[in-house]
Parts: structure tokens; sequence; C-alpha cells
């Protein structure tokens, strides 16, 4: 049977993960692979999406609608004497040296970049990062210091891009095997209380199988871009119920090789 085959099934069939138990490690982790590419993919989309316009706005409106300004001694100074915030498809730039604004109104926007009185604070699919100036008290930025550095950074868009991709990536497979090591302990678990005979290599092939369809629900969801309260605690929970249900349909009469 082929991978894409066993992802179809094992979305619904505990009795066929249970049969892939002694299927090799070696193509168990090539469908680990294959389910974390599948599971990645709306993350990267929105994520270069939101970055390659992300630069590409903040470099318009740095040229166009953003006054002199000197970073200097851990704090923003500008002639602006109000703050400033510009909204360019979803995109917003706050500039801000009055000290009026603070972090977490600029985290409640999905996507958006903010110069403030002592701090930048970048915001990518409503996660939020935060730089302080103070971290460089010897360093003086001016306003055509940060254009030239935007420039660079559309011109490194093509490398950093892949490279970003393929960070997030390895990552997201290193989540998905860790995962799949400890359920496959639960996995154990549910032999003792089931009295069935497995060892950990069977029950570690049926985790990985076991978590495909939360990964599907939450990959869609993903897609769609629409929040799933206690996201953890589900996938859990339903990687849980479903190996649970998969060893549950191992044969007792018959001893594990």
């Amino acid at each position: 049977m082929n991978v894409f085959a066993q992802l179809w099934k094992s979305l619904y069939s505990p009795k066929d993960i249970a049969r892939f138990r002694f299927q090799g490690i070696g193509k168990t982790i090539g469908y680990l692979f294959l389910l974390t590419f599948f599971s990645v993919l709306p993350t990267l989309f929105y994520g270069v999406l939101s970055l390659t316009e992300g630069v590409r706005t903040a470099s318009a409106l740095l040229h166009q609608s953003l006054p002199s300004f000197t970073i200097e001694n851990g704090e923003l100074s500008s002639p602006a004497a109000q703050p400033i915030q510009l909204d360019q498809d979803g995109f917003v730039i706050i500039f801000d040296s009055t000290g009026s604004v603070i972090p977490d109104e600029v985290e409640r926007f999905p996507n958006a970049v903010a110069l403030l009185r002592h701090e930048a604070v970048l915001v990518v699919g409503h996660q939020a990062q935060h730089y302080s100036y103070a971290a460089f008290p010897d360093v003086r930025i001016t306003d055509q210091d940060v254009r030239a550095f935007i420039s660079d950074l559309q011109s490194l868009l093509p490398v950093l891009v892949p490279l970003l991709a393929l960070i997030v990536y390895v990552l997201a497979y290193a989540g998905k095997f860790i995962s799949v090591c400890l359920l496959a302990l639960f996995g154990l678990l549910f032999s003792g209380m089931l009295a069935k005979t497995l060892r950990y290599r069977h029950t570690w092939v049926m985790s990985a199988y076991a978590i495909t369809l939360s990964t599907v629900f939450f990959t869609i969801m993903e897609s769609l871009q629409t929040a799933v309260p206690y996201g953890a605690l589900i996938h859990w929970l339903v990687s849980f119920i479903v190996l649970f249900l998969a060893v549950k349909e191992v044969p007792s009469t018959k001893r594990e090789r």
C-alpha cells in the first residue's frame, strides 16, 4: 500500500492502523516526512505571503509616508508630534516617537510593524517579536539606514524564503517525531490495559498513523485561517483516542513478532 492510501485510511480506520504495525521504521519515517510536508504548507504559504508583502509595503511607506527619525541611546526621536498609523492591504505600520502607543496595541493586528519610542515590534500571523533599542546602546540608526536595510532585505528574499521554509519544515518534523515517540509510550500502556502483546516499535509505527486525523484537521483549519481553541489539547486527545482504538483492533490471540 502506498503512503497516500495509508494517509487516507488513517483518517477513518483504526483497523488499518493496527495492520500497519509490522511496517518497517524507514517507511514510517518517510510517511512522517510526507505528513509534515502537507501540514506546513498553509503556514509556509501565508508566512511567505505576509513576509514578502510586508517588506514591499514597508519599503514603499518608508519612502513616502514616514518622517525622518533617529534611534539613539535606546530611544526613537523624530519631528512627528503624534503617532502615525498606516494600513496597506491589511499590513499595518505604526510610527510613534511620542510614547503614546504601547506594544499590546500593536499585537492586536495580525500583520504589523511598529517603531515605538523604546522598541520595535514585528507581528506576522498574530505572532509578535519585540526588539528593544536598548540592546544596541552604542548604535545610531537613522531613517536612511532603515531604508537601506529594507532594500537589502528585498534583494535577499529569493535566498531567505527557501531557507526559512526549510527551517520551518525541519522544526515541524522534529515536533512530529517527538510527538510520535511520546504517544508510542501511551500505546504500550493501552496495550497492557487491553491485554495485547505489542512492542514499542509496533506502537511507534501505529502512533505515526494515529496523529494523521488530527494533523489533517489542523492543516485544514490553518488553510482557512481559523483559530481552534485549545488546539494542543484537541490534538493529543484525538491522537490518544485513535491510537487506543487501533490498539484495540490488534488480535489478542496471536503473539506479535
